[in-house]
């Protein structure tokens, strides 16, 4: 066996048995890669010279299921991680590696300034990889069992207010094809609080104006039922009678609900720029990312009432501590207001 099957060998499982989105995989493997570097560098500065851990600390799309592929999607000329493998016995530093090592690698992103948020998710990359290695019977004990996850920053997710929203949705020409795509979308994002990954995984079938919801595929590939409100159905239903009249309407992807000019299913990075279009031409804040309209959609509906649970549904988290981070932003919002109007605060 190559040394670097292993990590192949993780990273199919991910994609086929886990169904993890290809950027997580993607962001697996540049960890991955680079703890190898780590360990098979004289001293620990050397890592610095691994191009293709960058990927990780970047917004990638797209990517391939194995090691192999996933440091040529780089593209990087530097040095890989499979190179390093087919010179040294990598498998064996991976699999004999303690939590002395682990510590080492942890004072080494510390050196490089890695934010905790970044350092605790290389670890959970490690913490996933080393459990895969246990399971598998690699190794008879996890060295990662005693390491603890930073303590990270608690940072409340930005969104934005309701009068915000509705200037945004406002900003697309519905009279075209393009832009009441641009309008439905925005609006479908909204509505439901799914993901931009999510949102252009829709297809047509997932549509179910009766019962107004839609089928959404999320992480892991776990289905989930969204209600969709009648106005983002009604701008779906604008946008598909222009994209059906349109004359290459025949030659579009027959599948996709979004599609681009040429017919082909948008990808998340197209829906990005366009809400960086229209974000400019509302005079909103252009840091905006779509999924700032998810933290939208959550926010508004705790602030007017809905369950937590209710929220988590809709949301599709797996662990309702997740969701519980828009109840720190909606309190903080109450406690301003308190502030503000108590005469004695």
């Amino acid at each position: 066996m190559n040394d670097h099957s292993l990590i192949d060998e993780f990273l199919n499982y991910l994609n086929y048995e886990r169904h993890f989105s290809p950027h997580t995989a993607k962001c697996y493997s540049a960890d991955l890669a680079q703890f190898c570097q780590f360990l098979t560098s004289e001293t620990a500065d050397a890592g610095t010279r691994f191009a293709g851990a960058q990927l990780a600390d970047t917004q990638l799309d797209g990517g391939g299921s194995s090691f192999q592929a996933q440091q040529a999607a780089n593209g990087s000329g530097g040095q890989t991680a499979t190179t390093i493998a087919e010179t040294t016995d990598l498998r064996r530093k991976l699999l004999e590696i303690d939590v002395d090592d682990v510590r080492r690698f942890l004072a080494y992103l510390a050196k490089q300034d890695y934010s905790k948020s970044t350092t605790a998710r290389k670890l959970a990359t490690l913490r996933s990889f080393y459990k895969f290695c246990l399971r598998r019977s690699y190794i008879e004990s996890n060295p990662l069992v005693s390491i603890r996850t930073p303590k990270q920053e608690k940072r409340l997710p930005k969104f934005l207010e309701i009068d915000q929203i509705n200037r945004l949705l406002n900003t697309p020409d519905e009279t075209t094809v393009l832009g009441s795509r641009d309008k439905a979308m925005f609006e479908v994002l909204y509505s439901t609080g799914i993901r931009v990954s999510e949102l252009v995984d829709l297809n047509l079938v997932d549509v179910d104006e009766t019962a107004q919801c839609i089928r959404v595929r999320g992480k892991g590939k776990k289905q989930r039922t969204a209600p969709v409100g009648p106005t983002a159905l009604g701008a779906i239903d604008r946008y598909m009678q222009l994209r059906n009249a349109d004359p290459r309407s025949a030659d579009f992807d027959k599948d996709a609900l979004f599609v681009n000019k040429h017919g082909k299913r948008l990808s998340t990075r197209s829906v990005r720029r366009k809400l960086d279009k229209y974000l400019a031409q509302a005079g909103l804040d252009t840091s905006v990312s779509p999924h700032t309209l998810r933290h939208s959609f959550a926010t508004h509906m705790l602030n007017n009432g809905a369950d937590l649970r209710g929220v988590q549904e809709l949301l599709g988290h797996q662990s309702i501590s997740t969701t519980q981070v828009y109840t720190h932003l909606t309190s903080a919002r109450l406690k301003s207001a308190y502030d503000a109007a108590h005469p004695r605060s």
